[in-house]
């Protein structure tokens, strides 16, 4: 959530900078700042009346031990109406407070001045480049024919249990994708991130905390007797364990990891781009959260891309890596970096991460803040990123891997394997 403070004193950059976002948000900025300028103008009318009442409490006490009983039976008559006054303006103060909140709610995130200007996907800015794209053997096969010849992925049976987008992994393929989860969170581990299971459902606050919420409630999965939300990714549930903490400067960074599956409804999604594994409904997915000083959030962003980029140069995996342009950015963030696989079964590029910074807008819905050396409450950088999201990946190594013998277990994963090949 934007602070009220920064809007008021840079309006006019605010509107530019959302302009990037592709959001004309003049009105929605003047009415936010109308807003609080009634909700300004109430609370000193308020302070006024405390003050007042405070006052004549006081000189009501000293009519009262002077003997002067008739002037300060005059006096408790201005107190009540001052305490009735006060009632009124705490009362609309609140509702002044709770419609500010709300309107800042809308409004999305800043965008960095390294975003591109952009309204679509094909104007994001390939920044990074690696891997060699294999040759395949003619007859090779998009991962979701290998899955049916080599009995991996039942689609159907998921149809049948659940609905579509909910598939079955079997035999060496739930193992592979077993294999995969650990060695993720192993090497997220290594690299000093705390490992966290966390639930797979959360209250509104925690998707409110996150941005999720009220921008992307028509993509996740209500329980509505209980008024909770399933999970679209681990971020919820991990960066919320730090809602309502107050760290010390000597506490950051705090580096988290956690795996769960997520859910995402992801409606109005159908074509042939969403075949297989390109787009489900559940998906596993390994999440790395950072909460950074503000000074060091951006060198933590890129110590977080290169982390993402040391586990496909050792998947051997061909990918790139996206900045986002403001158009396809989400929500929340402040600067967004995809990393894709290339699918060569397919022939087209597979996104597999998301990396980016939320720099405040997080942590002022969650009031996460930090105590500087200098004694003052700040708030927190927050970031994430997946490392990685499970299906895409899976399908990258199922086409990339396939030889006329079968499907060539990556090197890094075998020892959690405990085979070499599918076939």
């Amino acid at each position: 959530m934007l602070q009220i403070a920064y809007i008021r004193e840079n309006k006019e950059e605010v509107v530019k900078k959302l302009a990037k976002k592709n959001l004309d948000a003049k009105t929605a900025i003047d009415e936010v700042i109308a807003l609080d300028e009634k909700r300004r103008a109430t609370q000193a009318e308020l302070d006024t009346i405390k003050s007042e009442s405070n006052k004549l409490s006081k000189d009501i006490g000293d009519l009262m031990k002077g003997g002067e009983k008739a002037k300060a039976e005059i006096l408790k008559e201005k107190s009540v109406q001052l305490r009735e006054r006060d009632k009124e303006l705490t009362e609309v103060l609140n509702a002044y407070a709770a419609q500010l909140q709300e309107e800042l709610y809308k409004l999305p995130n800043l965008p960095a001045d390294i975003v591109p200007v952009g309204k679509t996907p094909e104007e994001n800015l390939n920044v990074f480049q690696e891997g060699e794209i294999p040759k395949l053997h003619e007859g090779a096969l998009p991962h979701w024919e290998l899955a049916k010849k080599y009995d991996l992925i039942d689609f159907e049976l998921g149809v049948k249990i659940t609905g579509a987008g909910f598939p079955v992994y079997k035999g060496k393929c739930a193992k592979l994708q077993r294999a995969l989860i650990t060695y993720f969170l192993d090497k997220n581990t290594d690299a000093g991130y705390l490992e966290y299971q966390v639930p797979h459902i959360v209250n509104e606050a925690s998707g409110f905390g996150t941005g999720q919420l009220p921008d992307k409630e028509g993509q996740m999965y209500h329980v509505g007797v209980d008024d909770l939300y399933l999970i679209p990714t681990a971020e919820v549930p991990v960066t919320n364990i730090f809602r309502d903490v107050l760290l010390n400067e000597n506490d950051l960074p705090v580096l988290c990891t956690g795996y769960t599956p997520c859910f995402r409804r992801e409606a109005g999604s159908y074509g042939a781009h969403v075949r297989g594994l390109n787009r489900l409904h559940q998906f596993d997915k390994v999440e790395i959260v950072r909460i950074e000083h503000p000074d060091n959030s951006y060198k933590a962003l890129d110590g977080m891309v290169e982390h993402v980029k040391g586990i496909l140069q050792e998947l051997k995996l061909p990918y790139r890596i996206l900045r986002l342009c403001g158009g396809d950015m989400s929500f929340a963030s402040a600067l967004t970096y995809d990393f894709e696989v290339f699918s060569t079964a397919q022939e087209r590029w597979l996104e597999i991460s998301s990396v980016s910074n939320f720099e405040t807008f997080q942590a002022n819905r969650l009031k996460l803040r930090f105590k500087d050396k200098d004694g003052k409450n700040q708030l927190a950088h927050t970031l994430n990123g997946s490392s990685l999201a499970l299906p895409r990946v899976l399908a990258g190594i199922l086409e990339n891997y396939q030889t006329p013998e079968g499907i060539v277990v990556p090197e890094v994963l075998r020892k959690y394997t405990g085979f070499d090949i599918i076939n």
